[in-house]
């Protein structure tokens, strides 16, 4: 017996479904896409972010991977890793009962992707996600490029992103963090 797929339309019906679904899915144009596990090399990427952040913000405004994120058009939520929030958003989500940050939410402060190779994952990252977090406006978007050695700062200003790209030991300088202190090299780095 085949089981038919839910339904689902918002954001809402996602966050649901989410609470008993096995697994990661973006929903998109009604279908769940499940989203595959990370590297491991990229997970340490990411780690290595959320702990440099716990030392600028709160830990509880700092979120690894995995926090859904609703966004306008398609699809309708993404998981950055990592994400760092607002001073509202830790509440908000308890009150919410989930990791989750709503359209009805301000967005949050910053977002950043480690790029996986292969063209599918670059185009995602740098075009559709890009798309989608300058339309959701949030503050700063960071895509971490192992594969071609750069670390590329996107900040919103009233007329778009604006694209700064670090590579080796330039300081990654960030608008809204400029306390940061690490290279794109030691961002970039496995060890």
């Amino acid at each position: 017996m085949v089981q038919a797929q839910p339904q689902l339309k918002t954001f809402a019906d996602f966050l649901t479904h989410a609470e008993t679904a096995d697994g990661y899915y973006e929903l998109t144009y009604g279908e769940l896409v499940e989203m595959p596990p990370e590297s491991y090399d990229n997970l340490r990427r990411a780690l290595r972010l959320y702990d440099a952040f716990k030392a600028l913000v709160e830990a509880e405004r700092v979120c690894p991977q995995r926090l859904a994120i609703a966004m306008p058009g398609q699809p309708k939520n993404r998981y950055p890793d990592p994400t760092v929030l607002r001073p509202e958003h830790p509440d908000q989500m308890r009150s919410l009962g989930q990791a989750a940050i709503t359209l009805e939410m301000a967005p949050p402060l910053l977002v950043a992707e480690v790029v996986s190779p292969g063209a599918e994952n670059h185009r995602r990252d740098y075009y559709e996600k890009r798309n989608q977090y300058e339309w959701r406006g949030i503050g700063e978007y960071w895509i971490l490029d192992p594969v071609v050695g750069q670390v590329t700062v996107l900040s919103l200003t009233a007329q778009g992103y604006n694209e700064v790209i670090f590579t080796g030991e330039m300081v990654v300088e960030s608008p809204a963090f400029p306390a940061w202190s690490l290279t794109a090299e030691a961002m970039l780095a496995l060890g």
